[in-house]
C-alpha cells in the first residue's frame, strides 16, 4: 500500500488483506472492517487490536515456525539460527535437579581472567570478545557445536574463577594461522580475522550449514551473526549507468586522520557535540565522520576510466560504498602499517540506518540525516565490546572492556578483570569496536532478568 520497507507486515486473520504495522495501515483496516486479529508474517505473533498487544497461541507459535522453515528451504538458505530451547530430556533434568544459580546485576559469571602465555594478549582479548559475544555465547553453551572455542565458553561459564590458561587454542591458531606462531607481539585485528576463518570452516560443516541448497551461500552460525554485505555503485559520469556488485565482509577498516589518505572537517555547522545521541568533545573526530567519509561517493578520475556497459567506451565514474545488509554483529577497525594515535570517538548506540543502500537515495552528497523511522531496530546496534592497544606496533600491550550487563563494564587485562565505567570505555582509544544489534542485545537481557 505505501511501498515502505521494512515496516512489520501484518496479514488480517479475517480476509485478504495486508497492512504494515509502522504506518498504521493494517490498524486502519481493523477499525473501519471490524477485523481485530492480524498475525505478524515476520515473527507469527497474533496482535488483538482490542488489547492492543500481542496475544500468546501455543499452537500458532509453532504453525509460525514450521512454516518459516518451509519458507527459508524455499530461498535456498537452511533453516536459521534460533534461540536455543530445552527438550524434554533437559527439562525432565531441570525437574530432577531443582537447584539454581540465581543470575543479577551484579553477577559475574562468564567472566574469567586469561593467562599470557608469552605476547599472547592479542589471542586473549578476542577471545574475551567472542566469548561474550551473545548469539555466538548462546550457540556454543547450547551443545550445538563441539570446538576448543565451545569448549572454552562452557569454561568460562562453569563458575570456576581462577584464570584459565588456554595452551589449547593457542596451539590451535598455531596450527591453522602459520603467520601467528611463535611467541612475538602480533596484531589483535589479524587475529580476529584469522579466529572467524577457522570457526567458519568448522561450523559450515554442522547442520544449518549443509541444509543451505545454494552452493554460494553458507547458513552457519558464523556467516549468519558476522557476515554483511558491502554494495558497491559504479556510475558513469555520462550515461549515468549505473554497475552494482555486493560483496561479503566482516569487518570494515576506516580512514582516520593521520592515515596516508586525506581526512574531512566536520559536516558544515556541525560542533561534534552530540553524534548518534552521544556527547563528543567539540572538533573530536567521531565514528559517525569514518563512516560518513567510507559512504560517500568518489570521483575516480581520467586515470581510472571504467568501460560503461552503456555507452560501450571508456568513461570517468564515481564509486560509492553502501551497506545492503548489515551483520548481526558489527565491527570497525583501522588497519594500518603504522599505528596512528588519533582519538576518533565512538558512541554506545550506532545508528546504521543512514550508510546503508536503502538510504542512499535520501542522502544529500553523503551528508548524514536522521532516519525516518526512529522504532525501527534492524539497523541499531549496542557497544558490547572493545580492544585497545596501549604501546608501538612492535611492543605493546591489548586489553578489552567487556559489557556484562546493561550497564556492567569489566576490563580485561589478561589474568586481571577489573570493574570498568562507562567513561573508561568511551574515552578509550577503541582499536577494534564490536557492536551488536540492539534487537538481540535486549532479548538477552531480557533473558536475564527472567
Amino acid at each position: 500500500m505505501c511501498g515502505a520497507h521494512l515496516n512489520r507486515l501484518h496479514s488480517c486473520l479475517h480476509c485478504v488483506f495486508f497492512g504494515c504495522f509502522s504506518k498504521k495501515h493494517i490498524h486502519e483496516h481493523a477499525k473501519n472492517k471490524r477485523h481485530n486479529l492480524a498475525i505478524d508474517l515476520l515473527y507469527g505473533g497474533i496482535y488483538c487490536f482490542v488489547c492492543q498487544d500481542y496475544i500468546y497461541d501455543k499452537d500458532m507459535e509453532q504453525i509460525a515456525k514450521e512454516e518459516q522453515r518451509k519458507a527459508w528451504k524455499l530461498q535456498g538458505i537452511g533453516e536459521k539460527y534460533s534461540m536455543w530451547e530445552p527438550t524434554k530430556r533437559e527439562l525432565e533434568l531441570l525437574r530432577h535437579n531443582p537447584k539454581r544459580r540465581k543470575i543479577t546485576a551484579n553477577c559475574t559469571i562468564g567472566l574469567r581472567g586469561l593467562i599470557n602465555l608469552g605476547n599472547t594478549c592479542f589471542m586473549n582479548c578476542i577471545v574475551q570478545a567472542l566469548t561474550h559475544t551473545p548469539l555466538l555465547r548462546d550457540f556454543f553453551l547450547s551443545d550445538r557445536h563441539k570446538c576448543e572455542m565451545q569448549s572454552n565458553s562452557c569454561l568460562f561459564y562453569s563458575g570456576h574463577r581462577s584464570p584459565h590458561i588456554p595452551f589449547r587454542l593457542l596451539h590451535l591458531v598455531w596450527t591453522h594461522a602459520r603467520h601467528l606462531a611463535g611467541y612475538e607481539q602480533q596484531d589483535a585485528h589479524e587475529f580476529l580475522i584469522a579466529a572467524l576463518d577457522v570457526l567458519h570452516r568448522h561450523c559450515k560443516g554442522d547442520d544449518n550449514g549443509k541444509k543451505a541448497n545454494n552452493p554460494n551461500h553458507c547458513n552457519c552460525i558464523i556467516d549468519q551473526i558476522f557476515t554483511g554485505g558491502l554494495q558497491s555503485d559504479v556510475t558513469c559520469q555520462v550515461c549515468h549507468g549505473v554497475s552494482t556488485t555486493i560483496d561479503p565482509f566482516w569487518d570494515i577498516s576506516l580512514d582516520l586522520p593521520g592515515s596516508s589518505t586525506p581526512f574531512w572537517p566536520l559536516s558544515p555547522g556541525s560542533d561534534g557535540s552530540v553524534v548518534n545521541g552521544d556527547s563528543h568533545p567539540t572538533g573530536a573526530t567521531t565514528l559517525t565522520d569514518c563512516l560518513r567519509r567510507f559512504t560517500r561517493p568518489e570521483h575516480l578520475g581520467s586515470s581510472a576510466k571504467i568501460k560503461c556497459s552503456g555507452c560501450h567506451s571508456y568513461q570517468e565514474s564515481t564509486k560509492q560504498l553502501t551497506m545492503k545488509r548489515l551483520p548481526i554483529r558489527f565491527e570497525h577497525s583501522a588497519k594500518l602499517r603504522r599505528k596512528i594515535t588519533t582519538y576518533v570517538s565512538f558512541p554506545l548506540e550506532l545508528d546504521m540506518t543512514p550508510f546503508m543502500a536503502s538510504s542512499k537515495e535520501s542522502r544529500m552528497n553523503g551528508q548524514y540525516q536522521q532516519p525516518v523511522d526512529s522504532l525501527n531496530n534492524d539497523n541499531k546496534y549496542s557497544l558490547f565490546a572493545v580492544v585497545n592497544h596501549q604501546g608501538t606496533l612492535e611492543s605493546g600491550h591489548y586489553t578489552t572492556f567487556i559489557r556484562q550487563h546493561k550497564d556492567q563494564w569489566f576490563k580485561c587485562d589478561d589474568a586481571i578483570i577489573t570493574k570498568a565505567s562507562i567513561k573508561d570505555v568511551l574515552d578509550s582509544e577503541g582499536s577494534v569496536s564490536t557492536y551488536c544489534t540492539v534487537g538481540v542485545l535486549s532479548r538477552v537481557q531480557s533473558k536475564i532478568s527472567n
